[in-house]
Order: structure tokens, then sequence, then C-alpha cells
């Protein structure tokens, strides 16, 4: 096996594209279904999606619309350094007909230092994106939680029900909308950088709201 061959064996198995496939913004193509004839709707029980809640709201369509930047910004950060990685390993696989074999071996070595560096800033890369996420859509819940209060008690609810729980429902007893629309009134886009797990906490720029 060649010098890039086994370069390219080393580390191709940990490039990957990342994405983020959050409960909240992960939402799955269901098939067209039949109509369906509800029975009435059934006093003081009401039903809530917060999947499609956040998905449809205006600041969760700003984390995800950031979210995506964020993972672009990385997948070219990575994409960079392992096209020179690729480059410096196929010009070292040129020469190594011509290097004598401690020099080959010296400059191999250092290759694979900078491969397995590359390595590990690419699961600290997708470590971060998952832990912004995870950051950005607890401030969304932080929200979502006193919207949902609200239109409950509105709606003089007796029982809340998680739409994902329920395979048939009555619509009329489906209540997301209103809280979308409770949500929308509270918050509408959040500003936020990429985490950076490998440098200290002190200091790092907070989730910032935007109220409008």
């Amino acid at each position: 096996m060649s010098m890039t061959s086994k370069f390219l064996a080393a580390t191709a198995t940990s490039f990957a594209a990342l994405a983020v496939a959050s409960s909240a913004f992960a939402q799955a193509a269901a098939p067209a279904a039949a109509p369906v004839n509800h029975g009435p709707a059934l006093t003081g029980v009401c039903i809530f999606s917060s999947q499609r809640a956040i998905a449809s709201s205006q600041v969760g369509k700003a984390v995800d619309a950031r979210l995506k930047t964020i993972i672009q910004q990385v997948n070219a950060e990575l994409t960079t350094e392992r096209t020179a990685l690729d480059n410096d390993a196929k010009a070292l696989d040129t020469k190594k007909a011509t290097l004598a074999q401690d020099a080959l071996e010296q400059q191999a070595g250092a290759l694979q230092v900078r491969a397995n560096a590359w390595q590990r800033k690419g699961q600290l890369r997708q470590k971060e994106v998952e832990a912004t996420e995870q950051k950005a859509l607890g401030r969304v819940y932080q929200e979502l939680d006193p919207a949902i209060k609200s239109v409950y008690q509105a709606k003089t609810c007796g029982l809340l029900l998680d739409r994902e729980s329920v395979l048939l429902a009555n619509p009329a007893m489906d209540i997301t909308d209103t809280v979308v629309t409770a949500l929308d009134a509270r918050i509408k886009t959040l500003t936020f950088d990429r985490e950076r797990l490998d440098q200290a906490a002190p200091g790092a720029q907070a989730l910032q709201p935007t109220q409008k």
C-alpha cells in the first residue's frame, strides 16, 4: 500500500459532514393519510406537539438557520485541512523513491501526527455543534414553557397530551398553533456562536434573544 493510500485509510474513517437532526427540527415526511372522521372533541383534553411548535415558530426557524450556518463553517474548516493533508501525503508518496528511509519515516511520522490532530479536531467540532444545539434549544424551551401554560389555562385544559404519543385525535383539541403564536410574541430569534469546548468557560458569549 502506498504512503497516500495508508494516509487516506487512516483519515477517511473520521471525516463526515456534520449534521444536526434534533428532535425539534427533524421532521419526517409522513405519507398521505386517508381522511378520518373524528368523534367529538373531549372537553378539557388538549393536544400539543413541541416538535412542530419549535419547528414552525420564528425563533425555532432562526435557530435552525443559524445552526446550519455553523455546520457549514465547520465543514469548510475541516475540508480545507483535509485537502492540505491529502496533498501533502500525495507529495510525500511521489518522493519516497528518492528519499532516504529515515527521512521518509520522519516526514511520514510528522504527517501522521497532523492527521491524528485533524481527527481529534473533527470529533471536537462535532461535540461543539451538539453542545451549541442543546444550549440554543434549552433557551427556546425556557420561553416555550410559559407559552404552553398560558394557552393551557386560556383553553381551560384539564389534561395536556403529547401529540407524538397520540395516534389519532380530533384536531380541535390541538393547541399547538396557539402556543406558536404565544411563543412568537415572547421571542423571535437568538444570536449565538458555536460553543468552544477547548476554551475556558468564563467569557464565553451567552445566547442573546431578540424581541421584536
